[in-house]
């Protein structure tokens, strides 16, 4: 559902019945001016007209539809978020300016004082610093459990517990989440206003997996990556029901860490092609995730297309394939981690993720940097851990590529 009904002159293109995933990632959202310009356009702009002070009035107080200001409401940003939300199945999205802006902005505007959060210890480094440096300081309790531990979701599960947190598959070592079992786990919150179950979708996206059809109440994700696909633009959006949106949106509008419409639009134009993508990308992950395990100086592969991973069979059921990030771990120390990432010709050094081109990064120091020794340790983030986001150059050239980095330490 739009933030926003369409301005006044617009014309909503048809409506879609019962089509499938792709044609609602190329279709699903879109309005046209009276121009009928057949890409979906730009509105670069910081505010909008009203015919009247009484319009005015009405649109400010929502009595009536139409864009106000663009930090809450534009044209190309509410295509965007129309559009994810019809890709996830949910009843509306809220677009931001960052994958963490979009996760501040539903953890600030759902929960409240002596509010608990319970949040899987594999999940983005920043993530993690969030919860635990600044939304305490808001009398938010948070506690991190390991994800597929079941048990300790379980155990640490309190009557004040609003929010239950995971990604799935997890940053960098690629866990799988039962959502299903999470989502029963949530349900048992005694909460008065009840708990949520957050889901950041970011690695696999709705080409690959909705969690909502698994028990999720809420997805995010860090547009930035799989969304956009070619590393061009910031962004974020967060899916649920119109009822937790609305207040999502509020949420936004007051604080403002909005969306910009050409990053909304550079969105729309990398969902156009999402599915073959993240087929692509999956294909390629799997074939370098294969070799990568033959190889004697790789003491440990972590990829959910591989059979051996130990939730395989779970992903297998939830999800459509791997997607494109794994990581691993080499026989070695940090030394022998940045030498093997120095080592690579033309993949990325950079911490971005879900590009055309392929980006190595050693998480310990960059991505996870931030967190202490010990935090560290829990997540199972090593100093002889590297993760790939595989792209889509030629996938032989992708693995002639990390054969350098190999041999720098062989």
């Amino acid at each position: 559902m739009p933030t926003s009904k369409p301005a006044q002159g617009n014309i909503p293109v048809p409506q879609l019945d019962d089509v499938q995933l792709e044609t609602l990632a190329v279709r699903a959202g879109q309005i046209r001016t009276p121009e009928l310009e057949h890409s979906e356009a730009i509105f670069p702009t910081s505010s909008f007209v009203f015919n009247s002070a009484q319009e005015a009035a009405q649109r400010f107080s929502g009595e009536i539809g139409g864009n106000v200001y663009a930090r809450f409401t534009n044209p190309t940003v509410s295509m965007f978020e129309t559009r994810i939300a019809a890709l996830e199945g949910g009843e509306r999205a809220v677009a931001a300016a960052s994958g963490m802006a979009a996760i501040m902005a539903t953890f600030f505007a759902l929960l409240k004082q002596g509010d608990h959060v319970l949040c899987s210890r594999s999940v983005f480094g920043t993530t993690n610093v969030f919860l635990e440096k600044y939304l305490c300081k808001f009398g938010i309790e948070v506690d991190f459990v390991d994800l597929c531990d079941y048990q300790q979701w379980r155990e640490k599960l309190q009557p004040t517990t609003r929010i239950v947190f995971c990604e799935t598959p997890s940053n960098p070592l690629c866990e799988v989440a039962d959502m299903e079992e999470l989502s029963k786990i949530t349900s048992e919150s005694k909460h008065p206003d009840g708990a949520l179950f957050i889901v950041d979708n970011c690695f696999c996206t709705p080409a690959l997996q909705q969690p909502l059809l698994f028990g999720a109440d809420i997805v995010t994700h860090s547009a930035t990556k799989y969304l956009d696909g070619q590393g061009r633009c910031l962004g974020g959006v967060v899916v649920g029901s119109e009822e937790l949106m609305a207040e999502v949106h509020s949420f936004m509008r007051s604080a403002g860490p909005a969306l910009s419409p050409f990053n909304a639009w550079v969105f729309l134009k990398g969902l156009e092609t999402l599915s073959l993508r993240m087929r692509a990308h999956s294909e390629h992950a799997l074939k370098v995730a294969e070799w990568l395990q033959a190889q004697d100086a790789i003491e440990q592969v972590y990829y959910v297309g591989l059979p051996g991973h130990p939730q395989f069979a779970l992903a297998q059921r939830q999800q459509k394939s791997g997607s494109g990030v794994l990581s691993f771990k080499i026989r070695g120390d940090l030394k022998a981690a940045w030498a093997f990432i120095d080592a690579v010709q033309f993949i990325s050094i950079t911490a971005n993720l879900g590009d055309t081109k392929t980006t190595i990064t050693h998480p310990a120091t960059t991505t996870h940097g931030r967190l202490s020794d010990e935090e560290k340790m829990r997540a199972g983030i090593t100093d002889n851990l590297i993760r790939v986001s595989v792209g889509l150059e030629n996938v032989d050239d992708i693995i002639q590529d990390l054969a350098r980095g190999l041999s720098a330490i062989s």
